[in-house]
């Protein structure tokens, strides 16, 4: 098994692991085995969230693992009832108790809220004291588009490190991942093999997903290698940092054995040649305090 050790380096210069563990419907059940797996296989990143509710079960992980917690770079992202500056540093406060962390090396915003945008940029705002206070190495946002990314940075002066969206070969982004090389803003992918999402299509031809893709089987049997490996060895190349989700110990050992097989370019070219320009998840546009009234508890479950 090769070590997870591959990274980027974000504009603030802190180094982030390009391969890690995403948490998104794991149970709290499931969640403690998951991260002990990954951090016991070599992963060195895992992604939470406020609204995953696992932030607990992730720190839990986290304490009983032989892995030092200086060598795991950690997520977690501050959901949307909580948006307004003071709301902000009160739901940062709430997820380092959860996680049982003095800081963390990565807090994002979990969607843009168009539709509630004095809110958002408020709690950018308070994003970037928890930076500055050192309270996080590196700050983001999460399913942002160029033009609230434009509105966002013109609005506060300050550019994300980090914006994670839906990347995959049948939605690769070319526009967005243009203005991110232009930001210096680093591209993290969620649900980057497609797994838990509904693909839609209208073209006769089109696989349900990108793992069953002719061209993705194709070169997984080329390779000696799966379906998924060869999708998290694209996302890679291209140096997005792609957050695989799963609870199942044989699959979160495979997804980080992508280090020891390069694909061509050519190979490249056909995974990049898949993209439909569909999005398969919900469209952030559509998020909001309404339309997902979800709120974060202060206590633990």
């Amino acid at each position: 098994m090769t070590s997870n050790t591959q990274k980027t380096t974000l504009s603030n210069g802190v180094d982030m692991p390009l391969l890690g563990l995403g948490v998104y419907r794991s149970s709290p059940e499931d969640t403690v085995q998951a991260v002990s797996t990954a951090l016991a296989t070599g992963y060195r990143l895992i992604d939470t969230a406020a609204a995953y509710r696992n932030e607990e079960q992730v720190g839990e992980a986290m304490r009983q693992s032989a892995v030092d917690r200086a060598d795991v770079f950690v997520i977690t992202k501050l959901w949307i009832s909580d948006y307004g500056y003071d709301e902000t540093l009160r739901g940062f406060d709430r997820s380092m108790r959860k996680l049982g962390l003095n800081g963390i090396d990565l807090y994002l915003l979990h969607q843009p809220m168009p539709n509630e945008w004095e809110r958002t940029v408020s709690s950018w705002k308070a994003l970037a004291r928890l930076f500055d206070e050192g309270r996080t190495r590196a700050v983001g946002v999460s399913n942002f588009n160029s033009e609230l990314l434009a509105d966002l940075i013109d609005r506060t002066g300050f550019v994300p490190h980090v914006n994670q969206v839906e990347l995959h070969p049948f939605f690769t982004q070319e526009d967005l991942r243009a203005t991110h090389q232009r930001l210096r803003i680093a591209t993290q992918a969620w649900s980057p093999i497609g797994g838990v999402m509904r693909y839609v299509s209208d073209h006769p031809e089109a696989a349900p997903s990108p793992l069953s893709h002719t061209t993705v089987a194709d070169l997984a049997e080329k390779h000696g290698k799966t379906p998924a490996q060869i999708i998290l060895r694209w996302h890679l190349q291209h140096g997005f940092s792609a957050i695989p989700k799963s609870v199942r110990a044989a699959r979160i050992t495979e997804n980080i054995d992508v280090f020891d097989f390069v694909l061509s370019v050519d190979e490249m070219a056909a995974i990049d040649a898949l993209g439909t320009g569909v999005r398969s998840g919900p469209n952030p546009d559509d998020i909001d305090t309404k339309t997902y009234p979800l709120r974060i508890e202060d206590r633990p479950r």
